[in-house]
Order: C-alpha cells, then structure tokens, then sequence
C-alpha cells in the first residue's frame, strides 16, 4: 500500500482544488500532482515527458480538471529529479526502460496515491507525452485495467518479448510526422501490431508536426497540431467515461 506522507501545496486553480502529493515506493520519495473538481469519478494519470514532472504537466493536469476530469499527475524519477541535460534525462528514461517492471509499479504506485486521494480508480485513461507516452502504450501492453491509453508524440517501439496481447481498453495515438525521434516506420509498426491483437484504436499523424508538438515554450511547438490533438483528446476521454 503506498503511503502519502504529506499534501503540500494547497491552492485553487479554478474551481479545482490542487496538491503536491509525496508518496512513497520501494523506500524512494516521489512527489506527483493532484487536482480534481468536486467530484473524482473520471480519473486521468498523467506521466511526464524525460524532463520529470514540472510545471508544463501541472499546465495540463489543470486544463483537464477544468474540463471536468480528476487527473494525478505521476513522478517517475522521485522526488527533486528534474533533469535538465539531454544526458541525466537519457539516464534515468533509461533506467526505466531497462526495468519494466518497475515502471509499471511506479504507474500503479500513483494509481494508488489517487485512490487514497479520493479518485475512482475503477474509472482510469492514462497518457502521456513523450516518454509519458511510451509508458502509456507499456501499461496497456501490461493488460491494465484501464479504459483508455493515450500518446502524445511519445515513443511507439514494442520491447522484444511483449505485445498486445492482453491489452484492455483503447489506444489513442498522436504523432508529428516530422517527428525525426519517432518514425512514421515505428508508427506504422504498432499500428500492424495492435491490428494483429484486434486492439481498439486511433492512430493521428499530424503533418508538419515535430517531436514534442505539444510543449508550448518549445521551439518546435506546433501550434495547430497541439489543438487538434487535445481537441481529439478530449473527445476520446469523453466517449471511453460515457461507455462506462
């Protein structure tokens, strides 16, 4: 059972009530973001990009709630790791990736924190941007029991030994297809791939669009492309809580 040490920083955002939360895992501190309206029932989990959780997912996590959601946003690397070079950021994704297992604990650990927050995690979509998007596809590839799986410009690879077997859910896919990190080759990959295990899913290339089209202080954000996207996303999490 995760156990929450602290609820930090209270404030309003809108008519939401938000929080830094500090939880534990395996003896390690991480520090994740709540914020919900007054009700929890339609819960998001939101996992950062390579940089950790800052303030661009906090951005994010409170357009959602203004739309109604609850949303946790999950720390991955723990506590004060916010990587800012291109060579810590490298190293702790990953160590993530070289340990799947422990990825997908810290995912259920926020999961956990949520609930003890007062969410419903019986009602759960996950996304992510970036590196928080290859999380999202490693959780629905873990046969989590989740209404939805979200990607944003996030990584499409499939790791030797896994597939879609299992998957629970649907998976929503937005990629740039000038995206040099993540090919349109990945990208046709996992659609084969989640055809192959009939896996319910939409897979949207936005043309022009780079790698991290969505981070607004970016230089490669792409303004329409971003509106789409979370136009789309909305939209997706609209119809996965109505059919629940």
């Amino acid at each position: 059972m995760v156990k929450i040490l602290a609820l930090l920083v209270g404030l309003m955002v809108s008519s939401a009530m938000a929080n830094e939360v500090q939880y534990q895992l395996e003896g390690n501190t991480y520090q994740g973001y709540f914020v919900a309206q007054d009700q929890a029932d339609k819960l998001v989990l939101l996992i950062h990009d390579w940089n950790g959780l800052t303030e661009y997912e906090q951005r994010r996590a409170d357009m959602l709630a203004e739309a109604g959601y609850a949303v946790f946003a999950a720390d991955l690397f723990g506590k004060g790791i916010r990587p800012t070079e291109d060579v810590d950021k490298r190293q702790h994704t990953g160590e993530l990736y070289q340990d799947r297992q422990k990825m997908r604990r810290l995912v259920m650990a926020a999961l956990d924190t949520a609930g003890e927050l007062g969410a419903n995690t019986r009602q759960v979509v996950i996304m992510g941007y970036c590196f928080g998007g290859a999380v999202a596809l490693e959780m629905a590839r873990a046969g989590s029991d989740f209404l939805g799986y979200v990607s944003f410009h996030g990584g499409l690879g499939t790791p030797e030994g896994q597939d879609y077997s299992q998957t629970q859910g649907e998976i929503l896919v937005l990629h740039g297809t000038a995206d040099p990190m993540i090919s349109m080759q990945d990208f046709a990959a996992l659609a084969e791939a989640l055809e192959q295990h009939q896996v319910p899913n939409e897979m949207i290339a936005y043309g022009g669009a780079d790698h991290a089209f969505t981070e607004f202080d970016d230089a490669r954000y792409h303004p329409e492309a971003d509106r789409r996207s979370w136009q789309r996303f909305l939209g997706f999490l609209e119809d996965r809580f109505a059919s629940h």
